[in-house]
């Protein structure tokens, strides 16, 4: 029996990404390249799937094959778990996700395992569903186990959201992340789509047009992304510092004179590319720290901090991200300092971060000393739960990507 394409893909992603370390978003385009529309969908769900559930469907493995999954070889740990994952969370003929794991090992020239393989799927094809819907989510821990997160992701969630609000996350940043492109206004084009109600650029699509991408017409960006951009408020006539600028999403999103910072420059590259295609013409790019900014960036009328984060509100379209996860509370508030030191006596200040996490959040913007100017009445639908003044989509609540959103004054 062959191997389909599509779970040839999928098997190459799973593998780079827990045995090589590759990312997710990276490995996926060089397995899928020269599928057909339909293959590759397929693909990317299974691939991205697996990696997401991945702790949950290792359990299982071991629970139902007895064997530490540590021990296997790579490629057979790879190919149960693609295996598995189609047997708990898809509806993939059972034949097929065992008959093709199988393959999967063969082809790898590991022989001596099919017979193993082969008996490790059956077991899983007669009880790993029923093993997974079974387990509990009573305590945070309980709960990460059965969504597939790390342990203090739970304790956090269950921590600041409560049990409820908590598990409906982790189930909605378990599902494909929505398909939103924000229309370019600065050419001329149409594009097919469902205008989103909230955001006034922002446009649902089936799938991203490349065609329309590639002319400049539209860029991928969540409406929750697009909703930090948006609360810069900035307009023309206005100086704007960037200070974490690539790949220039948000910095192509806003008006006036926007000098747009990226300190790697293989992305300050590719901001410089994004920008040009887009035709945001009012964006320079500066190759530089941030925090070690050339001293003449100064007296802006606005600065926005998208700053590094954990990004516990993109997990749904970043696969491999719950895994590699930190906080980076401290660079965080350096960040917001150089910002306050850049930008003129009374001028604003725009902190998002795509993460839902207090420490990341409001307490690094509490330990800033930058006066909250509160954003409830512009957005009231996204206001924060416990401090109004600032805004925070909920994957749950507002389908979207998780963002933290602040705007703050410099003291005159």
């Amino acid at each position: 029996m062959s191997v389909s394409p599509a779970r040839r893909a999928a098997f190459d992603t799973v593998l780079r990404v827990f045995e090589e370390d590759a990312y997710a978003d990276r490995a996926f385009p060089a397995g899928a390249a020269g599928l057909d529309s339909r293959d590759r969908a397929l693909a990317q769900r299974l691939a991205y799937g697996t990696i997401q559930r991945v702790r949950t469907l290792d359990h299982g493995i071991e629970a139902l094959g007895r064997r530490p999954v540590a021990k296997l070889d790579a490629p057979v740990r790879a190919a149960l778990r693609l295996g598995a994952y189609q047997l708990a969370f898809s509806e993939v003929a059972v034949h097929a996700a065992v008959n093709e794991s199988v393959e999967l090992v063969r082809a790898a020239g590991l022989p001596r395992a099919v017979s193993f393989a082969n008996a490790i799927m059956r077991r899983l094809a007669l009880g790993l569903r029923d093993l997974v819907g079974g387990l509990p989510d009573d305590t945070p821990t309980d709960a990460a186990l059965k969504h597939s997160y790390p342990d203090w992701v739970g304790e956090l969630w269950w921590r600041e959201l409560g049990r409820e609000e908590a598990l409906a996350l982790m189930e909605a940043q378990n599902e494909p992340a929505e398909t939103v492109v924000r229309i370019n206004r600065r050419k001329e084009g149409h594009v097919e789509g469902r205008p989103d109600t909230e955001i006034p650029d922002a446009l649902h699509v089936e799938r991203v047009d490349e065609e329309a991408l590639r002319a400049g017409l539209i860029w991928p960006q969540s409406r929750a992304s697009q909703l930090a951009g948006l609360c810069v408020g900035s307009t023309e006539g206005e100086r704007v510092l960037d200070l974490c600028a690539a790949p220039g999403g948000k910095a192509t999103q806003l008006g006036g004179e926007v000098t747009a910072v990226e300190i790697h420059p293989g992305r300050a590259r590719q901001l410089e590319e994004n920008r040009a295609r887009l035709g945001a013409t009012n964006v320079h790019v500066v190759n530089a720290d941030a925090l070690a900014l050339p001293d003449e960036l100064r007296d802006f009328d606005r600065v926005l901090v998208d700053a590094p984060c954990s990004g516990l509100g993109v997990l749904a379209s970043r696969p491999d991200l719950r895994w590699r996860a930190k906080a980076l509370p401290d660079l965080q508030l350096a960040l917001l300092r150089v910002a306050a030191e850049r930008v003129r006596p009374g001028g604003a200040v725009l902190y998002a971060v795509c993460t839902i996490s207090a420490e990341e959040n409001e307490a690094v913007v509490d330990a800033s000393g930058l006066e909250a100017e509160s954003l409830q009445e512009e957005w009231p639908q996204f206001a924060h739960p416990r401090r109004p003044e600032f805004l925070l989509t909920l994957p749950h609540r507002d389908r979207t990507s998780g963002f933290f959103i602040a705007r703050l004054r410099s003291r005159p």
